[in-house]
Order: structure tokens, then C-alpha cells, then sequence
């Protein structure tokens, strides 16, 4: 598993945590395929998300203009928490590759104003 899939992933098991109260590892297990093993970079991205969600969401509500984070769309928010998560906790991770790989996510599975929107907010974290 790559590291496109496991971010995508990734973002299918934070959007599941939105809906069901789930285990990281049940998280995780739910949205793989079938014969599909877990990367380690998908089980850190989950994981570290899961457990640093406090601060990464003071960050966003932080860097918000003229918006809420309950507002935001459930995938929306998951692709900013996985981006946040990137640039702040994996420091062999470069930062404009986070944001490159965010801006291709919301395209991939939002809008084009989805896509502008989170560009806007994770450059205003960078």
C-alpha cells in the first residue's frame, strides 16, 4: 500500500470516526478491502489524528476565518485533520507535499471550491 492509498484510507477511517464510535484498529480494519493488509504510514496517520484530535482542531478553529469546524463537510474536515496531522507531528514528512497530497484528496473526493478552501486553511497554518 502506497502512501496516496493510505492517506486515502486514512481520510475513509476518519470520516468513519465522525459516524461510529469505533477503535482505532476497528477504524481501521472497516475501511480496508478485501486481502488488503494496513501500511504502518495508514495505522500512524489514524492513530496519531486519533489521538492528537484535541490540538489539531484548537489549530483549525485557530485558522478559521469566518467559519466553524462543525460547519465544515465530514470529508473536508477529515482531509484538514490528516494535513494538520502531517505538518505538525511527522517532521520527516515536507510540508508542501502535505499540502499538495490534501489539495489532491478534496479534488479526488470534494469540489473545486473544497479543494480551495482547505488550500486556504492549510496555508494559513503553514
Amino acid at each position: 500500500m502506497n502512501r496516496r492509498i493510505s492517506r486515502e484510507r486514512a481520510i475513509q477511517a476518519l470520516y468513519s470516526l465522525e459516524i461510529n464510535d469505533m477503535e482505532v484498529n476497528e477504524l481501521i480494519e472497516d475501511i480496508l478491502m478485501e486481502n488488503e493488509e494496513p501500511s504502518d504510514f495508514l495505522i500512524e496517520l489514524v492513530t496519531g489524528v486519533v489521538n492528537n484530535l484535541e490540538s489539531i482542531d484548537e489549530l483549525l478553529i485557530n485558522n478559521l476565518a469566518n467559519w466553524k469546524l462543525d460547519r465544515i463537510g465530514k470529508v473536508e474536515r477529515a482531509i484538514l485533520r490528516l494535513a494538520v496531522y502531517e505538518m505538525k507531528y511527522m517532521n520527516d514528512m515536507p510540508v508542501n507535499v502535505t499540502l499538495n497530497e490534501a489539495i489532491e484528496l478534496a479534488k479526488t473526493y470534494c469540489d473545486e471550491s473544497s479543494s480551495k478552501f482547505i488550500n486556504g486553511v492549510l496555508s494559513k497554518i503553514m
